[in-house]
């Protein structure tokens, strides 16, 4: 593991990348430095980018019941 931005558990990626494009139609990206590779990959010029990352949606629980909106 890498310590990257504020998440210390998130995997070095392409996809999180400074140098990197995400292909639309694939699972890869196109990199200044190598060309195309893997979103997974990623090598020594490697710098992230936090705005590239989308964070995981939560799931909202669907057992409300009248009382929970009751002031």
């Amino acid at each position: 593991m890498s310590k990257i931005g504020f998440n210390k558990e998130l995997q070095k990626s392409c996809a999180y990348c400074v140098h990197s494009t995400i292909l639309d139609f694939s699972n890869e990206t196109i990199c200044k430095k190598r060309g195309v590779m893997p979103a997974r990959d990623y090598c020594r010029s490697y710098k992230y980018d936090p705005l590239k990352r989308v964070p995981q949606k939560t799931k909202i629980s669907d057992n409300y019941s009248p009382e929970d909106f009751k002031l």
